[in-house]
């Protein structure tokens, strides 16, 4: 690593380790627990009704249809998305209504198969208020455990408050749930109209590593949360406007209920609740499969590398991550081991003298990024999502092309969006950079597994050979 990009690495950041939530998000630990409760659920119901755990075939392929009714309707009401800033009654009323929603699946299955004969009807409503009763325990040890966690000063979400003198902060300073909710406020920022204090906000932001940005200001100074917006683009944190409004009813906007106030979600992360979960089960299951399949594949490009130039097989190389952490990259060598002087990181360009043969062929059919599969199993990235850029361009970039930083909002992919559009390989110009960088937003937005399954395909079908590839 040059002796810039080791600089802006001590200076910026730490080694990046995911936390367990980032490898396996907490919701989806919570839907397998939902599923193993119901089964549990069917066992103790059976024993109740017929004095006997031993299920017969029947009861078994029950067993595991109620749980994955149930959990899936959980899932669609809601129940597995975040409870940072939701109050328990809230959490138990969204669970009782997934439980009603899954109720009536279950009986319009049974009175379509007309199955209800083969099933005790004593049995069933065990299996309810069991798996119900269950389901709500759970939630309140949960619930528990985090007051536990919180009042001790951990799993709290550290916040910068901007002040303008309204009642909003008065209200979070005072308030003794903030903390049960998950929060805690690091500063309150006095609001001003000049230049100084936007410097000074960014200053803050950065010296005290906070979570998140909220903005109570009066709607008057709407004006403001464009600058604040512009002043911290660099950065990744949440940024909440809780703005003085009153009852005013709101439509189309998302919002956010924070110990009983309003705010205003201007920039946060888009792969949160069941999106987080379903990412990850994809990258678990796609990414063992394939990494599994190209073994064989990986042993041979390691074996020609290894034969035709000296160095390491892999390449290593620090990159940006989710939330702006740095983490190593992996990729076949596709180079002959060189340095680069004062700080540059030069982009391989047609003819590049520093490319090996068997790097030429690996770059031009993307060979080169398979080891990456090991990252999205470390949890460090994902299958589809926007290209990881070296910190040298990053920190080039982020002034030159609006909302840069805002693709770090989720995890960098070994393909997305823009490389099936035709925006991979070299970026040699400030247009190619605004146009990735557009793509990359516009699939952030508008993300869904079926467009993740999409750029796979697309990948394999007309991604793999890249005639742009130096």
């Amino acid at each position: 690593m040059d002796d810039m990009e080791s600089y802006l690495v001590m200076l910026f950041e730490s080694r990046y380790r995911p936390t367990f939530a980032e490898r396996y998000p907490i919701p989806l630990l919570a839907a397998v627990l939902d599923f193993l409760l119901v089964i549990a659920a069917v066992y103790l119901a059976y024993w109740l009704r017929f004095d006997t755990a031993d299920l017969n075939a029947h009861y078994t392929t029950a067993a595991f249809t109620i749980s994955s009714v149930v959990m899936l309707s959980l899932w669609g009401s809601g129940v597995y998305g975040s409870w940072r800033g939701i109050s328990l009654a809230r959490q138990i009323g969204n669970l009782l209504v997934g439980w009603v929603v899954a109720v009536g699946i279950l009986l319009a299955i049974i009175f379509f198969l007309k199955v209800s004969d083969n099933y005790s009807r004593r049995w069933f409503v065990y299996v309810l208020f069991l798996g119900g009763g269950l389901s709500v325990l759970l939630r309140l040890i949960v619930y528990w455990l985090l007051r536990l966690l919180r009042s001790g000063g951990r799993n709290l979400k550290h916040v910068l408050v901007v002040d303008a003198g309204g009642a909003s902060v008065e209200r979070l300073n005072s308030s003794r749930s903030l903390r049960e909710f998950g929060f805690r406020i690091a500063e309150s920022l006095d609001f001003s109209r000049d230049s100084e204090w936007i410097e000074a906000l960014e200053l803050r932001v950065a010296v005290l590593g906070v979570h998140e940005v909220w903005l109570c200001l009066p709607l008057s100074e709407g004006a403001a949360v464009k600058e604040v917006m512009y002043a911290l683009r660099h950065h990744t944190v949440a940024i909440r406007f809780i703005p003085e409004w009153g009852d005013l009813p709101l439509l189309n906007h998302k919002v956010t209920n924070i110990a009983g106030l309003y705010a205003l979600d201007l920039s946060c992360s888009p792969m949160d609740g069941p999106a987080r979960v379903l990412k990850r089960v994809e990258d678990i299951i796609l990414g063992g499969v394939i990494s599994i399949l190209i073994l064989p594949v990986c042993l041979l490009i390691m074996l020609a590398i290894a034969l035709t130039s000296k160095g390491p097989v892999l390449f290593k190389q620090y990159r940006t991550g989710i939330n702006g952490k740095r983490f190593k990259v992996y990729k076949f060598r596709s180079m002959v081991v060189h340095q680069e002087s004062n700080g540059q990181v030069t982009q391989a360009s047609r003819n590049d003298e520093r490319i090996t043969k068997v790097g030429a062929f690996l770059r031009r059919t993307s060979l080169d990024e398979l080891p990456q599969f090991f990252n999205v199993l470390q949890g460090r990235m994902s299958i589809v999502g926007p290209r990881p850029h070296a910190l040298m361009h990053n920190e080039y970039y982020k002034d030159l092309v609006e909302s840069y930083m805002q693709r770090h909002k989720v995890k960098p992919g070994i393909t997305g969006w823009a490389q099936v559009n035709g925006y991979r390989g070299q970026t040699d110009t400030l247009e190619k950079m605004q146009k990735r960088v557009e793509f990359d937003l516009w699939y952030i937005d508008n993300w869904s597994l079926g467009l993740d399954l999409k750029i796979i395909l697309w990948t394999v079908f007309r991604g793999f050979i890249n005639k742009n590839a130096y």
